[in-house]
């Protein structure tokens, strides 16, 4: 297991979905830090690569490999599981979410200061990924879709693979910016432990605000990692 370590948290992923589980216990960003390598992002979070090994091996040692097979997906049909999988998700818990985050600052605030900035971060997130779903949906999944249904029907793309190329380099951009911004809420939460005198809504935000954060994990892997590549393979016709 030990030649894991100098592949990138996003390749691990890809090829065993499960390996996210582990990546998510030790806070190893995977999608929009994904490029590091395993030795590298141990080393930064200062964290044992031996016990993350020992956790993956429990994973690739299991005969079921679990969950779906999304390299076998179409565009269409990964691009739609996105949709009604994550972008769905997103759409449901951001507002409860926020009214949540907004009335525990609003009663904490004053003893809990860094609740403040946290409400503003998520609100500012909740702006971003509503923009940013819509684009999505309205101009480059169907640009996606389009795209394969030519090179299905003609074996080649007769337009530059910019009309792909140019969504998905802003799209990477606006992942990369709301994972910084999720990783600063988590900083700030002291990785999601409420403090001592919290109330129940005050830890049930926390307990929120991580699964949204491991949501948007697996969401934004596969657009980078799955998605996005196949798309602009297409253009090479090494499909």
């Amino acid at each position: 297991m030990t030649e894991l370590l100098d592949q990138t948290l996003a390749s691990i992923v890809t090829g065993n979905h499960q390996s996210a589980a582990v990546f998510e216990k030790y806070n190893l960003d995977f999608c929009c830090r994904g490029k590091r390598s395993l030795q590298e992002a141990c080393r930064e979070n200062k964290i044992n690569p031996a016990s993350v090994l020992l956790d993956l091996e429990k994973i690739y040692e299991s005969k079921d490999s679990g969950g779906d097979d999304f390299s076998a997906m179409s565009l269409q049909e990964l691009s739609t599981y996105i949709v009604n999988t994550h972008h769905q998700y997103v759409k449901r818990e951001m507002p409860v979410m926020l009214a949540y985050l907004q009335k525990v600052s609003s009663k904490h605030g004053e003893r809990h200061p860094e609740l403040l900035k946290i409400t503003a971060l998520f609100a500012a997130v909740c702006e971003e990924m509503e923009m940013h779903m819509m684009k999505e949906e309205k101009i480059l999944f169907p640009r996606i879709d389009e795209v394969e249904k030519m090179y299905r029907e003609n074996g080649s793309i007769p337009i530059s693979s910019t009309f792909i190329g140019a969504p998905v380099s802003i799209m990477e951009q606006e992942h990369d910016h709301a994972g910084s911004m999720l990783q600063e809420m988590r900083e700030l939460t002291n990785d999601y432990n409420a403090p001592a005198d919290a109330c129940t809504t005050y830890k049930l935000c926390y307990a929120a605000l991580q699964a949204f954060e491991q949501d948007l994990h697996r969401h934004v892997h596969l657009e980078n990692n799955f998605l996005f590549p196949a798309a602009m393979k297409l253009f090479s016709g090494k499909v």
